[in-house]
This record gives structure tokens, sequence and C-alpha cells, in this order.
């Protein structure tokens, strides 16, 4: 299998969710209003909001939201320490299939913080 190439990953699926926002924008437009509500800093800061949601990623295994949320985290300043610690709470909810795609989310991060 070949390694995947977060910022790529990320960059296609933008591309995609533009094309899935012409064909149900209404649902897509409520969407973006739940993130948006979701992410704003309140008693949590960005950065911290966007730790939670890779936590979730990985938990759930999805490695497209791991792409999301890896940049995200990133571009808010998390460090590689905070998502370590981020990643072995997402394991500890999740198992070891939670290990597996902790390993994803750490190379995503990893890609996103050198690219920078």
């Amino acid at each position: 299998m070949t390694p995947t190439q977060w910022p790529e990953l990320a960059a296609m699926l933008t591309g995609e969710l533009k094309n899935l926002r012409g064909g149900a924008g209404d649902v897509m437009k409520g969407f973006s209003a739940l993130t948006q509500a979701a992410l704003k800093p309140g008693a949590l800061d960005a950065k911290t909001k966007e730790l939670i949601a890779l936590a979730i990623s990985v938990a759930v295994r999805c490695d497209d939201c791991i792409a999301f949320h890896a940049r995200a985290a990133v571009e808010h300043g998390a460090t590689r320490e905070e998502i370590l610690e981020t990643l072995g709470v997402a394991i500890y909810m999740g198992g070891g299939p939670s290990a597996m795609y902790a390993s994803h989310a750490l190379g995503a991060a990893t890609q996103f913080a050198t690219k920078n």
C-alpha cells in the first residue's frame, strides 16, 4: 500500500466537497453553519477544538477527517507533543484500531507541519 500523501488528499477532498456543495447546496450550507458554530472559539480555543476533532477522526477511523483536522490543528499551532497526547486519548477511547489510525494522523500532521 502506498503511504497517504495527506496534503494532496486534503486538496483533492476540497475539490470534491465543492462539487457536493454544488449538488446538495442546502444540506452543505447547513453543515457549514454547524461547522462554524462548533469551531467558534469560546470556552475552548480553536486549536483545542481541532485536537478534539482529530481524536474523534481517529476513533471513528476516518482518514478523510484526519486529513482535514490534522491540517487545521497544525494551522492553529498544535505542537507535535499536543498531537501525540491527543492521539493517546484517541487510542484509549478506540482501542487497537485507533492505534493504527493514530499512526495515520501523526503522519498527516507531520506532512502538514513540514509543508509550512
